[in-house]
């Protein structure tokens, strides 16, 4: 986001100081204790908040009220959860985003790739404008026009039907006939109906997780499962996997066709043998991933980071 009207000099950080980074999340997890340890062990000062604790002060110097920074800002803002909340809660914490953003805090992710991600219709929308392969996607509010789209398309195998927003293969259902369609109450009123392009090879289901960060493939897994959803947190198994130039491009496309810096990209080789994306996730987890990668994956990913701010600090970007 571009802002027309600069931040004031007084938000910028005392020369000499350590970088500030705001790790946003709703939990201190394991993801984020990890994050504390890695930017701490770089030299940066790190405070652990949740959107919900941010707040808009017009009076202030910078147009917020910020936990522990005042009317200051922090040089960056690591965004690992994004709490779930009311439509009006979410816009706000979201709101909270794009004005760090419009002040020149450097944010990963900032709020328009979370917004792209956090809702598959347009994570599938812009997959398929970039010309990326990915499974054919019809989204609707009309239960009529959902039980047609499943008459038209059964024939051709069945559907999986996704929540709008969710994570981690929660409320997945697989979708044979227009019988198998839930009342719309048990979908928000939103039906996201995607080809199922699962092939079970050698008495399983295996797809692939890519963590792309910065413009590159950090690191990269392979899931297998007896069942079709083979999220590590459905019991999904990981294995080490190297991706091969056709999966590496792919996820770097995906992430790119969303803006995200850091993403967690779904590729799966389906029956023809050519990889297609399935999801690109915007706040990825990397629990499972880490127990199979060669790598530190917030070691990399605070390097990444604190290596970004060093030529913002030199030419003299607030924060």
């Amino acid at each position: 986001m571009n802002c027309s009207t600069p931040a004031s000099p007084e938000l910028a950080k005392t020369a000499g100081e350590s970088p500030f980074v705001f790790l946003i999340t709703d939990q201190r997890d394991w993801h984020a204790r990890r994050m504390e340890e890695a930017l701490t062990t770089a030299g940066a000062r790190v405070a652990r908040i949740g959107l919900a604790a941010c707040g808009f002060d017009t009076g202030s110097s910078s147009g917020l009220a910020l936990p522990q920074l005042q009317s200051r800002l922090p040089d960056a803002a690591l965004v690992r959860t994004l709490a779930a909340g009311s439509f009006e809660a979410v816009t706000k914490r979201l709101g909270i985003l794009h004005a760090l953003d419009c002040l020149g805090v450097a944010v990963w992710n900032d709020a328009r790739a979370i917004e792209r991600c956090v809702d598959k219709s347009m994570t599938s929308f812009l997959l398929a404008r970039a010309g990326i392969r990915s499974p054919a996607t019809w989204v609707t509010e009309q239960p009529a026009a959902a039980r047609r789209i499943v008459e038209l398309e059964v024939a051709k195998g069945p559907l999986v039907l996704k929540p709008l927003f969710g994570s981690q293969g929660r409320n997945l259902r697989l979708i044979a006939s227009p019988d198998d369609l839930p009342e719309p109450g048990a979908v928000a009123g939103v039906y996201y109906l995607q080809r199922f392009v699962g092939v079970e090879r050698d008495g399983g289901y295996r797809d692939f997780r890519l963590l792309v960060w910065q413009g590159h493939v950090i690191a990269a897994m392979m899931r297998h499962a007896p069942h079709w959803i083979t999220n590590v947190k459905r019991g999904g198994r990981p294995v080490a996997a190297v991706a091969d130039h056709a999966m590496h491009e792919l996820a770097l496309r995906a992430a790119a066709a969303v803006g995200a810096d850091l993403a967690g990209v779904d590729i799966l080789y389906d029956a023809d043998n050519q990889p297609a994306v399935l999801e690109v996730n915007s706040m990825p987890a990397w629990s499972g991933l880490q127990t199979v990668a060669s790598v530190n994956i917030a070691s990399l990913i605070v390097a990444g980071l604190v290596g970004s701010l060093a030529p913002r600090a030199a030419q003299g970007v607030p924060g």
